[in-house]
């Protein structure tokens, strides 16, 4: 017969029941760690270590912000202006204040940098009020010690040789970014006997303007700077740069310095940088100008006085024109200089090349080398051979 297999009943006795609750009391008594699996200590020992990375890495970044804060280690060397600019810092600014303007204006890139720097350097108390000029290439520390010292700073302005009054009047304006106005200039050196009392080189020029007198130079231009100042710098460099000058040629042919001046700008226009050839250039303009001459009659004949007036290249039919400043209708000197002339053409007219008596017409090119060219000849003849074979 088939064993019967023995099962718990569904409904055990009150005595199976108590026998049941016992024996797993006494279970729950046993010491059972022997028998269960053990725990990994890998994650608390991952977790101990990050903690340690989080504490470390706080540490150092508010050690690193507090020495960032102390301003050593601001590079005051690094160059901060990238080109000229100007920033005006009120009467009761603060340093904190001072760092902004400057910053907003674009002279610093950084407020907090200049500011850490100049408190590290120890002239953040000492900034002053004042429109200040920034040059490019100005450090951190430059831009610092500037404000401290009260140093407003400088533009250079670059008067080249052969500048006109109004290019001069228009490098003005932009040097002081509009604060002396071309016109403004242009104004104050209208009238050269305003000048005359204090410069006797200017005795002869009577109502005229400053033109051929404002020196070509390199100049520094302050905040400060007005039109007034700005002519007299010019006008204390010609003195300067002509004191060594002999002007008896040029009074022995009947020429005040004012016109000495004049022929002088006329031969910047019509030369080259080589000294010899000014030399000759101005020697042919006194022969032309001598009256007795049978070739010129005494007219000068140089287009540059005609592009002066009329403000560009001029056309056959402009330099005949009847006009003040056409050396071909008028004979003698234009009524006033024509640009500013170089020391070199102010020597070349007081000291002209000697052996060029005979000489009255020039041309020049530029050869296949691109070198300016000149040739010089005695007769009008002559001059037109040397234009066909050199100009056509």
């Amino acid at each position: 017969m088939p064993r019967r297999q023995v099962t718990y009943s569904n409904h055990p006795n009150h005595r199976a029941r108590m026998v049941h609750a016992q024996g797993e009391r006494q279970f729950r008594t046993y010491d059972t760690s022997h028998i269960r699996p053990r725990k990994s200590k890998g994650p608390v020992i991952v977790g101990i270590v990050l903690a340690i990375v989080v504490v470390l890495a706080l540490v150092f970044g508010v050690s690193a912000a507090l020495k960032g804060c102390s301003g050593d280690n601001v590079d005051g060397s690094a160059v901060v202006v990238q080109s000229t600019v100007s920033a005006t810092i009120p009467d009761g600014s603060s340093a904190s204040d001072t760092a902004s303007i400057l910053q907003s204006a674009g002279v610093v890139p950084d407020s907090k940098a200049f500011f850490s720097r100049a408190k590290t350097m120890g002239l953040d108390s000492k900034f002053q009020a004042g429109t200040y000029t920034f040059s490019s290439g100005m450090t951190l520390d430059d831009v610092v010690k500037a404000v401290a010292s009260g140093d407003f700073g400088t533009v250079a302005m670059a008067i080249p040789e052969g500048y006109k009054l109004s290019d001069i009047a228009a490098a003005v304006d932009a040097a002081t970014g509009g604060r002396v106005s071309a016109d403004e200039f242009t104004n104050a050196a209208s009238d050269a006997s305003v000048y005359a009392s204090d410069y006797d080189f200017l005795a002869d020029a009577g109502t005229n303007s400053l033109e051929g007198f404002l020196f070509p130079k390199t100049y520094s231009v302050s905040e400060t700077d007005t039109a007034d100042s700005l002519i007299r710098a010019m006008l204390n460099q010609f003195r300067t740069e002509t004191a060594g000058l002999d002007w008896s040629y040029a009074q022995s042919r009947g020429l005040s310095i004012y016109d000495a001046v004049n022929l002088a700008s006329i031969v910047e226009k019509e030369s080259s940088g080589d000294e010899q050839i000014r030399a000759q250039v101005a020697a042919v303009f006194y022969n032309r100008l001598s009256s007795s001459n049978s070739e010129t009659n005494g007219y000068l004949q140089s287009d540059a006085t005609t592009a002066y007036e009329v403000g560009h290249d001029p056309s056959a039919q402009e330099v005949q024109a009847a006009t003040p400043y056409s050396t071909y209708s008028n004979p003698g000197l234009p009524p006033t200089p024509i640009c500013s002339p170089s020391l070199d053409c102010l020597q070349a007219v007081c000291a002209p090349a000697s052996d060029y008596d005979g000489y009255y017409y020039f041309i020049f090119w530029n050869d296949d080398s691109g070198k300016l060219q000149y040739q010089f000849s005695r007769t009008y003849e002559e001059h037109q051979q040397a234009i066909a074979e050199h100009l056509q």
